[in-house]
């Protein structure tokens, strides 16, 4: 696993957790990650990360417009 050093400015006012979390957020919604990998890369239990996704108003789930009208058509 790659280590990488990030330098936050004073008044965002977010520590390193909360940094993390936000990191992991953007690329769970992304698509990069899988909700697993990004909770446990922001330290959270799958339930926890679930819950701050909201507070991000991130969506649990994450298709884009094209596979939702196929799933629709597919009903």
């Amino acid at each position: 696993m790659r280590s990488i050093t990030l330098i936050i400015p004073d008044f965002l006012e977010i520590d390193d957790h909360e940094a993390a979390i936000l990191f992991a957020a953007m690329l769970y919604e992304q698509g990069k990650v899988s909700l697993g990998d990004a909770a446990e890369l922001a330290g959270l239990s799958k339930r926890t990360f679930t819950e701050r996704l909201g507070q991000f108003n991130i969506s649990l789930f994450n298709f884009s417009p094209e596979e939702l009208s196929r799933d629709i058509r597919n009903s």
